[in-house]
C-alpha cells in the first residue's frame, strides 16, 4: 500500500509519515519546505524545518519538494498511491491577517488540487481542517479561582454552529475547504473526509504563539525562556498527542464513512494554558517564567472536542495522556537542543 502524506515534513505530517511507514506502507512525503510560520518562533529556521526532511528520509519515505498549489505536480505525484493524507496548510492567525492571499492559496486552492487528485486516481482523501471553523464564541463561562473556563456540557460536536464571532481569513480558508470537501463527496464520486482538529502536540513540534503552543511553552521552557500569554491563560482545550492523531487517518482507511469528524483528546485530555505551564513546570521541576499581555482578537477561549463521532464511525480513540504526552514532548526537546537556534 501507499500514502502521499501533504505537508510531509510539518509536525502532524511527519508523524503520519513515521506512522505508516511503521505499519509496512510505501510513504511519499510531498512538502514545499516553506518556513512562513517558523520564522517567528524564535528558534531559527533552516535546521528546525530540514530536521524533519533528513528524519523521514532516514526511515525510506520518498521526498518530494513541491507545492500543493502546483495542480499538475500533486496529480503526478500521487499517480498510484492507495491513499492521499492533505496536512498542509497556512496554520497561523497572524499570518492570515497579515497576508490572505497566502492563506487563501494554501488552504483552499491547495485542498481543492488533493482533492481533485484523489478523484482522478479514484482514491480516498482525508483533509486536515482544524476547529477554526467553529469560530471563537462558544459561550463558555469562567469562574472565580478556577484556573480553566468552563461549558455545559463540557465536549462539542460537530453539529454545533460554524463560523460565530469575529472572523479571520484562516477561518474561512479552513471552512471553505470543508465546503470543496463535501461537493467532491456529495457531486464528485470522492470518497472523502475532514478531521477538525485540536491541540496536537509532540516531539518534532516547532511551535510558535500562534500555532503549537504546547510545544511553544515546552520549547521555551527548556531553553529558560519568558512565555506569553495573551488574554487570562485560562484559555482552555482538549490536546491530543502526534500519534495518536495520525493513527486516526490509518483508522479512516480501513473503515471510510465519508464525513466531517473532530478528531481530538475529547474531554478526558482537557488542559488550560495555565495548567499546561503549571504541568511543565512540574516535570522540568522549575516554574516557567510568564509574561501576561492582552486578548488577541479572533482567538478562541474554549474548546473541547466531542470525539464519539469518529469513534462510531472508525473507531478512533487517543491513547497518551497530556502528562505523557508532555514527558515525551520535553525528552525530545532536551535530546535535541542543538536543533534549535534561538534567537531571543
Amino acid at each position: 500500500m501507499k500514502v502521499l502524506v501533504t505537508g510531509g515534513c510539518g509536525f502532524l505530517g511527519s508523524h503520519v509519515c513515521e506512522f505508516f511507514r511503521k505499519e509496512g506502507w510505501e510513504v511519499v512525503s510531498y512538502d514545499s519546505m516553506t518556513k512562513y510560520e517558523l520564522g517567528r518562533t524564535g528558534y531559527g529556521t533552516e535546521k528546525t524545518r530540514d530536521f524533519n526532511w533528513n528524519e523521514l528520509k532516514g526511515m525510506g519515505c520518498e521526498m518530494v519538494k513541491a507545492d500543493v498549489c502546483d495542480e499538475q505536480a500533486m496529480k503526478d505525484h500521487s499517480s498510484g498511491c492507495d491513499f492521499l493524507i492533505h496536512t498542509a496548510a497556512q496554520p497561523a492567525m497572524t499570518i492570515s491577517w497579515e497576508d490572505p492571499r497566502l492563506d487563501f492559496n494554501t488552504n483552499v486552492l491547495g485542498t481543492f488540487n488533493v482533492l481533485d487528485a484523489g478523484r482522478q486516481h479514484k482514491i480516498p482523501v482525508v483533509n486536515t481542517s482544524s476547529i477554526h471553523v467553529y469560530g471563537n464564541h462558544i459561550n463558555e463561562t469562567l469562574t472565580e479561582g478556577a484556573t480553566a473556563y468552563e461549558r455545559n456540557p463540557v465536549a462539542i460536536g460537530e453539529d454545533e454552529s460554524v463560523m460565530v464571532g469575529q472572523i479571520s481569513p484562516l477561518h474561512a480558508s479552513k471552512m471553505a475547504a470543508e465546503h470543496y470537501v463535501r461537493t467532491f463527496t456529495d457531486m464528485l464520486n470522492t470518497n472523502a473526509a475532514s478531521f477538525r482538529f485540536t491541540g496536537i502536540y509532540g516531539p518534532r513540534q516547532f511551535g510558535g504563539e500562534d500555532h503549537g503552543w504546547v510545544a511553544n511553552f515546552a520549547i521555551r521552557s527548556v531553553f529558560e525562556l519568558p512565555l506569553r500569554i495573551f488574554g487570562t491563560g485560562k484559555q482552555t482545550r482538549d490536546i491530543i498527542f502526534g500519534s495518536d492523531g495520525a493513527q486516526a487517518y490509518l483508522d479512516y482507511f480501513k473503515n471510510p464513512v465519508p464525513g466531517v469528524y473532530n478528531i481530538g483528546g475529547g474531554p478526558d485530555h482537557k488542559i488550560s494554558l495555565i495548567e499546561c505551564i503549571n504541568l511543565i513546570g512540574e516535570i522540568l521541576g522549575r516554574k516557567p517564567e510568564v509574561e501576561m499581555h492582552e486578548e488577541r482578537p479572533g482567538d478562541m477561549r474554549y474548546f473541547i472536542c466531542d470525539i464519539s463521532a469518529a469513534n462510531k464511525a472508525f473507531g478512533f480513540k487517543p491513547q497518551i495522556s497530556p502528562r505523557q504526552g508532555v514527558e515525551k514532548l520535553l525528552q525530545w526537546i532536551e535530546s535535541n537542543k542543538e536543533v534549535f537556534q534561538i534567537n531571543n
